[in-house]
């Protein structure tokens, strides 16, 4: 309902533009954006699978691969059908309701994956600087516990972003999201003010994603020491070469994020194409690179990929 000074009193519907000043190129932008969304599904899908049907994969290890792999799984599918609706078949309506609910899904996703790479490299550390004592504390029961605490972490924490958004915003300057998904700063610049939103979305970011990149670094300081006392070169190389793929994909995911996440809020004389475009790229690339590294870097997964496919290839 449209006010007399111009604002929108509490819209049910929102428009989302896609990317700001490349509106006329989106349906090519989304051909490259489609095949990465196709190649991550594809990729850790596979995964999944390789892990599930091999009983030796059900260590620590492999098991917090997998669940790495069903979170890019569903970060990427709460991302990609709707963009490219947007891109393809020019649908840019998004009910309010479900615009809050994709926003909380894909801040949710993004906060459980940083949980779980906090928990590989814990895992790591425990596993390379007190290897006699990883099996008893790195326990299948304590998976199940990492898991459902990264996830009720990010979801608890997450969960005030669209209810403060619901509860306090009434008036908004425009139905028009400057972005190609509802993303939570998106949003809340739509209204006409409104700093606590702002604030506890700083709060969300800093709280998860900071502590979780302290802790991480914190875990590979140690492994790093731990490995270079080791007295033997071939020891060193076999301790350091089981941290390279998680320590690519570490700094892929939080370069890309803070990177991101910097830029939307404070890059303010960059084009807003290319904000939402490193946005879209944060929420896409991790997913497509995640499997490609574990199955380069892991050679046991990387011999099971290769008898599925011999398999395939052989019938």
């Amino acid at each position: 309902m449209l006010n007399l000074n111009g604002t929108v009193f509490m819209p049910s519907v929102l428009t989302l533009i896609g990317i700001p000043g490349l509106e006329s190129v989106q349906f090519w932008i989304g051909i490259p954006f489609c095949a990465m969304y196709i190649i991550a599904l594809s990729g850790n899908s596979l995964l999944l699978i390789i892990i599930k049907s091999e009983r030796s994969f059900h260590e620590p290890m492999y098991l917090f691969l997998a669940m790495l792999g069903a979170t890019d799984i569903a970060l990427s599918t709460c991302i990609l059908p709707k963009m490219l609706g947007i891109f393809w078949f020019h649908l840019p309506k998004i009910y309010f309701d479900a615009c809050l609910l994709q926003m909380w899904l894909i801040h949710t996703f993004q906060s459980v994956e940083s949980g779980i790479l906090l928990a590989m490299a814990l895992d790591r550390y425990v596993a390379i600087c007190d290897p006699l004592r990883h099996a008893t504390i790195i326990t299948h029961q304590l998976l199940t516990q990492i898991g459902a605490g990264v996830t009720l972490r990010a979801a608890f924490l997450v969960a005030p972003c669209p209810i403060l958004i619901k509860c306090r915003l009434k008036n908004y300057k425009t139905t028009l999201v400057s972005h190609s998904y509802c993303e939570h700063m998106a949003i809340v610049k739509l209204a006409v003010d409104d700093i606590i939103n702002k604030i506890y979305g700083l709060f969300v970011a800093f709280s998860i994603l900071g502590s979780d990149i302290i802790f991480i670094t914190l875990s590979y300081i140690r492994i790093f020491i731990t490995v270079f006392s080791l007295p033997q070169k071939e020891a060193r190389l076999k301790a350091f070469n089981t941290c390279i793929a998680h320590i690519c994909v570490f700094l892929g995911f939080y370069l890309l994020a803070f990177f991101s996440f910097f830029i939307h809020r404070f890059g303010f004389h960059i084009p807003p194409y290319i904000r939402i475009l490193l946005s879209n790229l944060y929420l896409l690339v991790p997913p497509l690179l995640n499997p490609i590294v574990y199955g380069a870097k892991t050679k046991q997964i990387r011999d099971r990929a290769s008898k599925i496919f011999h398999c395939k290839v052989a019938s």
